[in-house]
Parts: C-alpha cells; structure tokens; sequence
C-alpha cells in the first residue's frame, strides 16, 4: 500500500471514530482524593520522574498503547526559545513519553507541531528534536499545508471545518503534551489550546472567537490522553515570553484522558477559576469533558 493510500485509509477511519464521538489553587489542588483515578496530579519532581509516577498510576502506557501501534506525540513545539524560557513542553518529559510508548510495544513514535517561529529553530533550539530522536521517535515537519488533510467539525459552532495534519490523522493512539503558561488571546495555553498545533489555518481560530473555535475543535480530536507539563511555567507575557524573568518553578504535572479536566486543574495551578478561561467553560457546557473537579477522583501524588 502506497503512502497516499495508507493516509486516505487512515483519515476515513479517524473521521467515522471522530463524528461518532498562586498558590492558594495549586495547594487545593493537592488534597487528598479517592480511586478510581480520573485525574494524577504530580508535583515535587523532575518532570521525567513525575511521568514514571503518574503513568503508573494509571495503570501503565499499555493500557494506552497496544502492541504494534502506531503513535503520535504532541508537544508544543511552537517558539524558537530554550528549554529555560518555558515557551515549549519539557524535552525530558517528551523523551520519557516516548520511552514508555516504546516499552508498551508501539510500532512507531512520531513527534509533530505546527511552529508559529521557523519550524527547524524551533525544533532545535527547544531541545525537543534531539530528545526526540534519541529516545528512538521520528520528528516529523507541520510546516506545509500539503501535511493537512479537511475535516469536518460536525458539532462546531465558530469552527465548521479544519485541515488536519495527517499523521494525526492516521494515529493509533495521540497524545498531546502541552506546556502550561499565559497567553495574551486565550488567558491561558493548555490541552486544549495545544490542539492548535495540528491545524494549517491558526488564523480562521484568531478571526472568529478564538475560545469557541478551540472549544469546536475539542468535538472533534480528543486525545487519548493528555500530560500537562507544569514544571517551569510562564505566568506573564505568553506565549512566547521575553525573558526568564516570565518563568516560575512550580515542579508539577497533570496526567488525564479527560482534555477538560486536564485545564481545569491546570488553570487552578495557574491560580486560575477554570469557569473564567472561556474556552474551558464552553467545553464542559458541550459535555467534551468535566470541569468541576470536585466531581472528579484525583490521585495526588507527591514526589
């Protein structure tokens, strides 16, 4: 089977799976809960660690990736900046993802985003290529609409349609990996607004209600599971930062199937109510996923 054919096959089925389908917060949020797990909540360690700690709590990476599958890992890859500048996901944590994709039996791991800087700094200079390739993934590029592939967004209210890149597409198995941090149009960048990062035409998002095209979006592509990374967070001029001076060290991670709750936590991280980031709100009132979390059983887990 051709590549052509192979990304036709797998976008069908991708398509018929989708229509069917500070401090006072952050300490909150470290209470103690109950079983079964619906959201961990890690803080106190390396984000690498903290991975290990909350995926096992979950039951493993097999309980996500099955042998032979083929996966694709999200970060956000977006700005030509240093690991330091917290503007990019962990390249650690990005790396020890991959490893247990790997361990779980995948097939393949690729890395992808659409970068708002040039693509290959961006790649470069966020260390996340390298940690990429080394932990055995392949990067691959978002920089050409000839990637994206139009999808329909059957409940979308602002978003009708979106291009799609197609190895998201053709996924088994998706996981996104935001970094979590301010930003000047949406409040803040989590799960959510990450998922901006598979799409060709950004600007449409901008142009039409940012918050109800992210919230559309949502309808559509659910990740099989999301794993904020909040270890070094931007709290001011996101989202790209200016500097490091932007940057506090919270040492924290959230790990959920759940994209809305995953952002609820994260924004009560941020010292955030989750009901004022709008996009947020309108994702629980589609029912894409639960914001409150006191409906939730959280796994605290302190390292």
């Amino acid at each position: 089977m051709d590549r052509r054919t192979f990304i036709k096959k797998s976008i069908g089925a991708s398509l018929a799976l989708g229509t069917m389908a500070q401090n006072a917060g952050y300490d909150n949020l470290f209470a103690q809960s109950a079983t079964p797990i619906d959201l961990v909540a890690l803080k106190g360690g390396e984000p690498d660690v903290m991975f290990d700690m909350g995926i096992e709590a979950l039951g493993g990476m097999k309980t996500f990736v099955k042998k032979g599958a083929r996966v694709v890992v999200k970060p956000n890859i977006g700005w030509d900046v240093s690991t330091e500048r917290a503007g990019n996901t962990n390249p650690k944590l990005v790396s020890r993802i991959i490893k247990h994709c790997y361990d779980a039996g995948a097939k393949e791991v690729l890395v992808v985003d659409h970068t708002c800087d040039e693509w290959k700094r961006c790649y470069s200079n966020s260390g996340i290529e390298k940690a990429a390739k080394d932990a055995g993934a392949k990067v691959v590029p978002g920089a050409s609409e000839s990637y994206y592939h139009e999808v329909d967004i059957p409940r979308g209210v602002s978003l009708k349609t979106a291009k799609e890149h197609e190895v998201i597409l053709s996924a088994d198995v998706f996981i996104n990996v935001p970094i979590l941090k301010n930003h000047s149009g949406s409040s803040l960048t989590v799960s959510m607004k990450n998922l901006m990062g598979n799409v060709w035409d950004r600007g449409y998002w901008h142009r039409n209600d940012l918050h109800q095209c992210i919230a559309d979006f949502t309808t559509f592509r659910r990740p099989h599971l999301n794993i904020v990374d909040a270890y070094s967070v931007m709290r001011t001029n996101g989202p790209r930062g200016v500097s490091v001076e932007d940057v506090v060290t919270m040492k924290a991670q959230l790990i959920s199937t759940d994209i809305v709750a995953a952002d609820s936590a994260a924004a009560k991280l941020f010292g955030t109510k989750p009901e004022d980031i709008r996009h947020i709100r309108i994702a629980a009132e589609m029912k894409v996923g639960t914001m409150d979390l006191d409906k939730l059983n959280i796994k605290r887990i302190t390292v």
